[in-house]
């Protein structure tokens, strides 16, 4: 009888670290300072060139302003749990790039990573686990489930090809939502 206790307590302790059940009601709010980005986007501006390859492939004119600009940015959809917000990809004066997430809301969970993909947003169901299947970048650990959020994109990366956000759980490896960089 004693064992069988044991036992049921070690599989209810293990389930509860593993799953995080009560991060399905808790909410952690981030309110990162964000780039002052020009008004206009990207498809109005002066003379710049944009090919299929990517957000990567946007050059900035030289009669472009010299301050933050969007090279592409789109809306979350909803994938394992609910999800809303933009997602935009910076190019700052310096020629650092910052992803940022505005207005952000999702579910909190275990293990929640920001993450740059090659793969199509698909919306429902048969967009859930697609992000690990091609090229991704994990920028981060999420900062919170809430709110608007930067992050920088390490220097070096190979910013071409990738055009996709995923708020990506690593430890189930299902996308919670995702926004497509165009």
């Amino acid at each position: 009888m004693l064992v069988a206790l044991t036992a049921v307590v070690l599989v209810a302790a293990a389930g509860l670290y593993w799953f995080q059940p009560w991060r399905l009601v808790t909410d952690h709010e981030v309110q990162d300072s964000l780039p002052a980005v020009s008004a206009r986007s990207i498809d109005q501006s002066e003379p710049a060139a944009v090919t299929q390859s990517g957000p990567a492939a946007v050059t900035q004119s030289a009669s472009a302003p010299a301050g933050p600009r969007v090279l592409a940015a789109g809306n979350f959809v909803s994938h394992e749990h609910d999800t809303r917000g933009t997602a935009q990809l910076v190019r700052l004066a310096d020629g650092r790039h910052q992803l940022v997430l505005r207005d952000l809301e999702t579910s909190d969970g275990p293990d929640l990573r920001v993450w740059l993909t090659d793969r199509e947003v698909l919306t429902g169901r048969a967009g859930w686990q697609i992000f690990d299947d091609g090229r991704s970048v994990e920028i981060a650990e999420l900062k919170g489930n809430s709110g608007n959020q930067v992050y920088d994109i390490p220097a070096g990366t190979d910013l071409a090809g990738l055009r996709s956000v995923s708020i990506w759980c690593k430890r189930f490896s299902v996308s919670f939502g995702a926004a497509a960089l165009r």
